[in-house]
């Protein structure tokens, strides 16, 4: 089987699969796999594990606010194998289309062995910056009814970000943070730019609200 038979396949399966939130979509998926598609030819990955992974990334659903959401990328890693081993896809790529997914979360924490794991997680992160990343932010906030920003505070300038009371605050807590976790030369790059942008974006913030 070749690699666009596997991509037609795996999508066909996530859009079979509800979404966690509408950041996590549809559109979602498609960014991911075209960031995975880049990094792969710029760091010359094996596309038969980072393209099905990329596709497979998010298969199972799970809430932000979730108390299982640092299980999400196991859940998913297996939902993935067992859909693949279904198909004809190669069994001896398995193991490492099951890590590539399982270690791409920021919140699980899992050490990426692979240089097709690297790819996978820094195709999703990059997701996560830039203009993309700052729509996202604000569908997450607005579908946990979460404030846009503290009153009093709105940029953490003397209090340490709580991004689970305070949407704004998620670009303190972890986006910001994204661009030193990147592995690839090439999505290092990419996600110093596009942090810019989210820079950008509050500075743009604050002169409207008068700060």
């Amino acid at each position: 089987m070749d690699l666009s038979a596997i991509e037609t396949l795996c999508e066909q399966f996530v859009m079979e699969q509800a979404p966690a939130d509408a950041a996590h979509d549809i559109a979602h998926v498609r960014r991911v796999v075209e960031n995975a598609r880049q990094i792969t030819r710029m760091e010359n990955a094996n596309p038969l594990v980072t393209i099905p992974a990329a596709w497979l990334h998010d298969c199972v659903a799970v809430a932000k606010d979730d108390p299982r959401r640092k299980l999400a990328s196991g859940l998913a890693a297996g939902a993935a194998v067992t859909y693949l081993t279904e198909t004809h896809y190669p069994e001896d790529l398995l193991d490492d289309v099951y890590h590539a997914i399982e270690a791409h979360s920021y919140s699980a924490a899992i050490p990426t062995r692979t240089l097709e794991a690297k790819v996978v997680q820094d195709a999703d992160r990059l997701d996560s910056l830039g203009a993309v990343g700052v729509a996202r932010c604000l569908l997450v906030g607005g579908r946990l009814d979460r404030p846009l920003m503290s009153t009093d505070d709105p940029f953490c300038d003397e209090r340490e970000p709580d991004d689970s009371q305070f949407t704004i605050d998620h670009f303190y807590a972890k986006l910001f943070k994204l661009p030193a976790t990147m592995q690839t030369v090439a999505g290092r790059v990419v996600a110093e730019q596009r942090a810019q942008v989210m820079r950008d974006y509050l500075n743009t913030l604050k002169s409207e609200i008068g700060l």
